[in-house]
């Protein structure tokens, strides 16, 4: 870490050199290692080793980024150079600038997060035998043809970031990783789905039989599949693509989205969006997961915060440029890479789970669909109206009767998140914690 503090502080003093009024700069290193594996055998292994570095210069209101991934003193330079010139020629922005001294994070207990696994990582013959142990897993349960593809990752990163207004800051945090992906049935009728994990800690990893097996019984499960009906049905989306619902909500409370006027809830702040007791909070201090941060990416501190309250929107999410465009306060939200400037976004998000089961609301829900997948998306970003493609299992009087596929959803979002109803299966591991959620009266185009 301080060999990437001192990078840090040369990229700002040689944007200082070369003319820069203020800046910032990102210094991100990355080790990771990936094991994939076929037919019992190694069939791909990948080493991967990277310094990225990212400056951005401020010129009064004119601001300008600029990436590389070579830490020597005259790439350095050269960088800081190029990116003093870029913002000489951009336009002004009246939002752009560093934040004052008196907001910044003054203080945080990076070890409390545990971001950092203290085991030694996974050796490549460990991702290895993991790898093997999901295939054998998956190729063992009655129906799977065969295991397209298992594989196995960890990795490390250190992250920090420096600013002239006298912020400096760092953190590592660690990642293994485990799926497997299976395929059942043969000809046309062959099905595919899959099982992944991925951990902070190595130690708390699902079991890599216990990954196989599931990935095969997933596939297995949607043999036979077909269209549904089409019509106006409860449906059903499962935990495993709820998340994906929840962050449609999340993308129209953006402050950017917002201050731009192309949100389907610009209007809505302090209005119901979700039903009455259900909370949508953000704790980007949740200790071993991958979202949580002590600050963000402008160097402010990271908080507890209800986005929804009793199913009322309560905010904006805000960096520093989007906060001043509203004539509001940033939220401490803003997340940047090194090849681009700060902009708003969410991490660690619970929605309120329900008094009910999976099961139980599958029973409650009568004839309808359960999505366990869907692909592409279409959303009007200023209505709300909401079409997908999907697959998962048709019910009826209660009960999962066939797998489906090849059918669309539709629906307005405003009106199917006001009206959810939510499971209580949410993964307490997971970033975002979001159980399934049932909605009634979505249109189905199927058969």
């Amino acid at each position: 870490m301080a060999d990437l503090e001192n990078i840090a502080e040369k990229m700002l003093m040689a944007a200082r050199r070369a003319g820069a009024g203020a800046a910032d700069a990102i210094v991100i290193k990355a080790d990771s290692l990936s094991i994939e594996v076929a037919g019992g055998a190694l069939e791909h292994a990948e080493r991967a080793e990277g310094i990225d570095l990212g400056l951005r210069v401020l010129l009064g209101q004119r601001s300008a980024v600029v990436s590389v991934s070579d830490a020597s003193d005259a790439t350095i330079a050269v960088m800081a150079e190029r990116a003093v010139a870029m913002a000489r020629a951009a336009p002004e922005d009246p939002n752009v600038g560093l934040a004052e001294p008196e907001q910044l994070a003054q203080s945080w207990d990076v070890d409390a997060l545990e971001l950092m696994d203290p085991a030694e990582p996974p050796s490549p013959e460990t991702l290895k035998d993991m790898a093997l142990e999901a295939e054998a897993a998956g190729l063992a349960v009655k129906g799977v043809s065969k295991v397209d593809a298992a594989g196995a990752s960890a990795s490390k990163t250190a992250i920090h970031l420096a600013a002239s207004n006298g912020f400096s800051g760092g953190y590592e945090r660690s990642s293994t990783g485990l799926y497997c992906t299976a395929i059942s049935g043969e000809g046309l009728d062959m099905q595919r789905d899959y099982k992944g994990d991925s951990r902070v800690f190595a130690a708390d990893m699902l079991g890599a039989d216990e990954i196989g097996r599931i990935a095969g019984e997933r596939a297995v499960a949607l043999i036979g599949a077909s269209k549904p009906p089409t019509g106006s049905f409860p449906v059903l989306f499962d935990e495993r693509v709820a998340s994906g619902l929840i962050g449609h909500l999340v993308s129209a409370i953006n402050g950017r989205a917002v201050a731009r006027g192309v949100s389907w809830l610009k209007d809505a702040l302090n209005e119901q969006v979700l039903p009455e007791g259900m909370d949508l909070v953000e704790d980007p201090h949740r200790p071993r997961i991958g979202g949580s941060k002590p600050f963000d990416g402008e160097g402010l501190p990271t908080s507890r915060r209800a986005w929804v309250e009793n199913g009322v929107l309560r905010g904006w999410v805000l960096d520093l440029a989007s906060a001043r465009q509203l004539g509001m306060q940033s939220t401490g939200n803003a997340a940047r890479g090194p090849g681009s400037a700060p902009s708003p976004s969410v991490g660690n998000l619970s929605l309120t789970p329900g008094a009910m089961s999976r099961d139980e609301l599958i029973r409650e829900m009568g004839t309808g669909l359960i999505i366990t997948s869907m692909i592409g998306s279409s959303v009007n970003p200023n209505t709300g109206e909401y079409s997908r493609g999907a697959s998962g299992f048709w019910v009826e009087n209660g009960e999962i009767i066939r797998p489906v596929n090849e059918c669309t959803v539709a629906g307005n979002l405003r009106e199917m998140l006001a009206g959810m109803v939510a499971a209580n299966d949410g993964r307490p591991h997971r970033s975002r914690v979001v159980p399934s959620l049932l909605v009634e009266g979505l249109t189905i185009a199927g058969s």
